[in-house]
C-alpha cells in the first residue's frame, strides 16, 4: 500500500493503520477509508480476480522463472488472504518438484493477532491461517522471509511499494494488484509503479486486478502491458488482466 509525501499519511510517523472491525472480523482502514477485501467474499474474489485472472492454477505445471520458482508478486499484503488462498490451491495442484515464491509489498504490515482475526472467517483456509499466524514476526520490518513448507516461500517487503519493487529481482510470472481502491490511494497505481512492475515481469508474465479505473488501464498500457477487460466479481462490471 504505497503512500507518497503528497498524501495525508506520513510514513515517518505512522507505524500502522488504525483499524475498525466490521461484521466482527472484517478489517477497515480508517486512514484509507476502505475495506481490505470485497465484503461479499474476499476469498472467492481472490479466486476470480487474482488466480483466474492470471490463468492459475493451470500455469503452475507449465512455467517457472529463471531461478526455478513460479514467482508471484503482490501489491498490498494486507491480511494475507490472497497468500493463504493461493497457498491452499498451490498445494492441491503443484507438481512434486515445483516451487512457489510469493512476494508481497506492504507499507503497513498488520500484527499477528490482526491477521489471525481477519482470516478466521474462512474455514477453507484454516490450516494456512494458523501456519501464517504462527510464523509471523512480532514486529515485522524490512523483509519478512518465511519458508512455509518445502515448496512454498513467502517474502513480505515492508515499506513503500515503489522502492520494494524497484529493488526486487526481475522475473515475476504473475502479479496480484491489490492495493486500496484507486480513488483512495491513486499513487499505488501510478505510472512509475506500473513501469517498475513491467520491468520486473518475465516475458509472458501476467497481472490481474479488481481495479478498472481508466487511469489504471492507461498506466498499465503505457508501461507496456496488453490489457484486457473481464467481468468483475460479485456483480462488479469490470476487472482488468493483462500480459507482458
Amino acid at each position: 500500500m504505497l503512500v507518497t509525501a503528497g498524501q495525508m499519511l506520513d510514513s515517518q510517523t505512522l507505524d500502522s493503520q488504525t483499524l475498525d472491525w466490521h461484521d466482527g472480523d472484517m478489517p477497515y482502514s480508517k486512514e484509507f477509508g476502505d475495506h481490505f477485501y470485497c465484503r461479499t467474499d474476499g476469498r472467492q474474489e481472490c479466486g476470480h480476480v487474482f488466480l483466474a485472472g492470471n490463468g492459475l492454477p493451470a500455469r503452475w505445471s507449465q512455467e517457472k522463472s529463471p531461478c526455478g520458482d513460479f514467482r508471484i508478486g503482490e501489491l498490498g499484503f494486507g491480511t494475507g488472504l490472497n497468500f493463504c488462498e493461493t497457498w491452499r490451491q498451490w498445494k492441491l495442484f503443484r507438481t512434486p518438484a515445483a516451487r512457489l515464491h510469493f512476494m508481497s509489498f506492504e507499507l503497513y504490515p498488520m500484527k499477528r493477532e490482526e491477521i489471525d482475526r481477519a482470516l478466521s472467517r474462512w474455514q477453507e483456509i484454516d490450516v494456512e491461517r494458523q501456519a501464517l499466524a504462527a510464523a509471523w514476526p512480532d514486529a515485522p520490518t524490512g523483509k519478512v522471509d518465511l519458508q512455509m513448507d518445502d515448496q512454498t516461500r513467502l517474502t513480505v517487503s515492508c515499506g513503500p511499494a515503489l522502492e520494494g519493487v524497484t529493488g526486487a529481482e526481475p522475473g515475476f510470472n504473475a502479479w496480484f494488484l491489490d492495493g486500496f481502491a484507486p480513488s483512495r490511494n491513486p499513487d499505488m497505481w501510478s505510472p512509475e509503479l506500473m513501469q517498475a512492475l513491467y520491468e520486473k515481469t518475465a516475458p509472458g508474465g501476467t497481472f490481474g486486478t479488481y481495479a478498472a479505473a481508466g487511469f489504471v488501464r492507461r498506466n498499465l498500457q503505457a508501461a507496456g502491458f496488453t490489457v484486457e477487460r473481464r467481468p468483475g466479481f460479485a456483480g462488479k462490471r469490470e476487472m482488468l488482466c493483462g500480459k507482458r
